[in-house]
Formats: structure tokens, C-alpha cells, sequence
């Protein structure tokens, strides 16, 4: 345990530094940026080391095994992130753990998400996933249908529209795909002008992400290590 405490604090404090010095380089204040730390494939054990740590955002994209750390950790003042493609039928048991799920992307999940937070009585924040790409199989909604998703999640009754999530592409350079949230992010604003957040950036491409306005950035394997094959 200690020996694993001392590598998450090493890689953890590394992640905070790139995030201050990328912050630096364009002239933005790292209090803007949170980093969400995505524990997928990771043990409860780990977050519990991590939360002691000062992490308060957490991100999983498996729903089986979020649900269970969330029940295991229920006693950590923890802010849980759904960040993976979600179907229909799980929306519901997601939204009864999930603080904010990042990954709407299409008016059928937010109703279903809606509906599953007012059968448990709690208010989830929503953002609205973007395609950067119509083919690397990440999921997200089209830039023409963003608006659609994000005007689907205001009108719910127990959904909050926070902003916009994306996923760099494989094979393309980050910074070029970031920009093309710019305009999007300012259409959105201009009719919502609270969905203020931008989640975008991992382990990779935090420095491209946060150039380009990013809010929350979501890395996992330079806090973590290498993926752990637990399947």
C-alpha cells in the first residue's frame, strides 16, 4: 500500500505540474482546469489512496464496475463522472450514482437519463459528447445535432447542461481537433450561456486540450500506469 501510495503521488503530482505549466503557456490560471482522474480497470483501493491524496473527481466508463466502486466508496466526499458510451437501458441505474455524465450524445439518452435521476430523486449534470471524427468509433453527436442533444437536456427536469465533452481522434493532431470545438463551444454558450464547461484532454494530449479551453481534463493511465487487463 505505501509503495503504491508513493508511485500515485509521484505520477499525480507530474500531472498537476503539466496541467500548471500548459495552463502557463497560454496564460490561464490552473485553478480553471480540474482534472478528473479515470479509474477504470483500477481497485477501489486506488481511489480511496487517491481521494486521501486530494482527488475529488473521479471518472469510470464501465457501468458494472462503477457502480460497484461507488457503493464501496460511498463514504468519500467523491464527484463520480460516467465518461463512457452509454446505452439506453443502463442510463437509468447510471443515474442513480453518477454525478455527471459526460457522455450524452443523443435526445433518447437524455430522456432516459432524466427519468432514471427523478426515479432517484437526484439532479445530474450533463454534458453533450462531440464527434470530432464520424469514424474512430468513440461515440458522439455530430456537430449538427449538438444543439438538438444540449436544448433536449434544458428542457428535462432533472438534468443540467454543464457543456461539451470530446475525444481526440486516433490518428489526427489534437490541437487541430480541439479547434474545431471553438465555435461550436461559443454556439452553445450563446443560447446556454451557464454550459460553461469543456472536458476534453487525457494522458496524451492534456497540453493541446487545455490550449484550447479546456475545464476538466480526464487522465487515467499517467496517474495510474499501463491499463490492467482485468476482463
Amino acid at each position: 500500500m505505501n509503495s503504491r501510495r508513493s508511485v500515485l503521488e509521484a505520477n499525480l503530482a507530474t500531472v498537476r505540474g503539466r496541467i500548471t505549466a500548459a495552463c502557463a503557456a497560454v496564460g490561464r490560471d490552473p485553478r480553471e482546469v480540474t482534472l478528473i482522474v479515470v479509474t477504470k480497470t483500477w481497485p477501489a483501493s486506488d481511489i480511496r489512496i487517491l481521494a486521501e491524496l486530494g482527488v475529488r473527481d473521479v471518472g469510470e466508463n464501465r457501468h458494472q464496475e462503477a457502480v460497484e466502486k461507488a457503493a464501496e466508496l460511498a463514504d468519500l466526499d467523491l464527484t463520480w463522472h460516467f465518461v463512457g458510451q452509454l446505452q439506453r437501458n443502463k442510463a437509468g441505474a447510471v443515474a442513480r450514482y453518477a454525478d455527471v455524465v459526460q457522455s450524452v450524445d443523443r435526445p433518447a439518452l437524455a430522456v432516459a437519463l432524466d427519468r432514471g435521476a427523478l426515479s432517484a430523486g437526484r439532479e445530474l449534470t450533463a454534458l453533450v459528447q462531440v464527434a470530432l471524427s464520424e469514424d474512430d468509433g468513440r461515440g458522439g453527436a455530430r456537430a449538427d445535432r449538438v444543439m438538438e442533444v444540449c436544448r433536449t437536456i434544458t428542457a428535462a427536469s432533472a438534468l443540467r447542461l454543464a457543456g461539451l465533452m470530446a475525444v481526440a481522434p486516433l490518428g489526427e493532431d489534437p490541437a487541430t481537433a480541439f479547434a474545431r470545438l471553438t465555435p461550436l463551444r461559443a454556439e452553445v454558450r450563446s443560447e446556454f450561456p451557464d454550459a460553461t464547461w469543456l472536458s476534453a484532454g487525457m494522458s496524451g494530449d492534456l497540453e493541446a486540450a487545455i490550449a484550447a479551453g479546456a475545464t476538466h481534463v480526464r487522465v487515467g493511465g499517467a496517474v495510474l500506469g499501463s491499463r490492467r487487463d482485468v476482463r
